[in-house]
């Protein structure tokens, strides 16, 4: 397979000086060079025409070995140097440190017609981020990410996209249940395909780690690629976090509309571009319950449940505008974002429901109508999806 190449992550970021492929903290960088592990008997299980022809691939190309082989990570892309991205996050409200892609690996960045993207192997092996975990995935977890990232797409959400789906032929050893019982289960990679996967956890750490000049790097390196209208200087990273907010919030309403629940909202799981990134345990509403969280982990607190959504956004806009801090040094202008961001989201919330009621116009008593509905819906366990569905049939004559 032929592609344009164009990898300015690659060029335009530091490097890990090490070179070895072991768990260790990384410092003054951006990315570790690091390979996927061969598999045993990779086997194609599915591919997304629509997403083969964003890069360039046509049908027959999908079919061959070739194509098999780059996408379970048996064979480099000619000129391409894989590599696993460096960055630290908040998990559940606490600084976890570094994170990093502890089982993704970046291939490359292709050019297809004007437009870039990166594609990323999720299940490929150990990389240096790995931690004490294995680095790949299984076919369960695997078929969720591949089909909920083209449905949220589909259903005008921002998102990461996917490629393809394989077997690996590996067996991968996970303790489903969490019930102290692992047991061997058929592993999987997934191709995940975005303009970038850049997230808030990539400046965080840098800021936890005092590297100014790297993080003023990666920023100007995320303004020139993803946001060309912000300068780099201390007005555009200002301009830039409003845009960042911006679309965070929109990205949450979006959720909100279709009742989905990310279910791990952790700095490191916020994309820099608003998408919908890493399908862990996410969930759609069926009865309407603002407190419903798909994700076990978190079945105490329900810190991510579905209703909290919009709080957790702006918390960790915050978190983002604390590492971008040391480049803006205006406290005030920053939290003037993040104020409206707080005041934003619960009009735009009410406006997005009203829609789904079939009302455009806002009225003094709405948000109080919105409420009551919402609560008759939790009063009576009904399923969010199947009510407004229903309603489009409604027929008030």
């Amino acid at each position: 397979m032929q592609f344009t190449l164009n990898n300015t992550f690659l060029k335009e970021l530091p490097a890990d000086v090490h070179l070895e492929n072991q768990r260790r903290q990384v410092l003054n960088a951006c990315y570790s060079y690091v390979n996927p592990t061969p598999t045993a008997a990779p086997q194609l299980i599915h591919y997304s025409p629509e997403i083969a022809i964003l890069l360039g691939i046509d049908e027959a190309t999908a079919k061959t070995d070739d194509f098999l082989a780059v996408f379970t990570g048996n064979k480099n892309l000619e000129n391409a140097t894989p590599y696993a991205m460096c960055y630290g996050g908040h998990q559940f409200g606490h600084w976890a440190g570094q994170l990093g892609d502890g089982r993704a690996i970046n291939l490359a960045e292709i050019v297809h017609q004007n437009q870039q993207w990166a594609i990323q192997l999720k299940g490929a092996g150990v990389t240096p981020y790995s931690r004490t975990a294995d680095g790949l995935a299984v076919l369960r977890s695997s078929v969720r990410e591949y089909l909920c990232s083209e449905a949220m797409f589909h259903l005008g959400i921002p998102t990461t996209r996917a490629l393809s789906l394989c077997l690996s032929g590996n067996q991968v050893m996970r303790d489903v249940l969490y019930d102290g019982n692992p047991a061997y289960e058929k592993g999987a990679i997934v191709c995940r395909v975005s303009p970038s996967f850049l997230r808030f956890g990539s400046y965080e750490i840098l800021a936890a780690q005092q590297n100014k000049e790297t993080l003023k790097t990666l920023v100007n390196y995320t303004l020139k690629h993803f946001y060309p209208e912000c300068s780099p200087n201390k007005e555009g990273y200002i301009q830039f976090f409003k845009k960042v907010s911006d679309k965070t919030l929109k990205m949450i309403i979006d959720w909100q509309r279709v009742g989905f629940v990310h279910g791990v909202m952790n700095t490191d799981n916020m994309s820099i571009l608003g998408l919908t990134i890493d399908y862990g345990p996410y969930g759609w509403l069926e009865g309407y319950d603002k407190n419903w969280t798909p994700n076990t982990t978190d079945a105490q607190h329900k810190r991510y449940a579905f209703g909290k959504q919009g709080n957790i956004g702006g918390w960790n806009l915050l978190k983002l505008a604390n590492a971008l801090y040391p480049l803006i040094e205006d406290a005030p202008a920053l939290e003037a974002i993040l104020d409206g961001f707080r005041h934003e989201y619960p009009k735009q919330y009410q406006s997005m429901m009203l829609q789904k009621i079939g009302l455009t116009d806002n009225q003094p008593d709405d948000a109080s109508l919105i409420n009551q509905l919402t609560e008759n819906m939790r009063h009576t366990q009904m399923d969010m999806t199947l009510f407004f569905r229903n309603l489009t049939a409604f027929n008030p004559n």
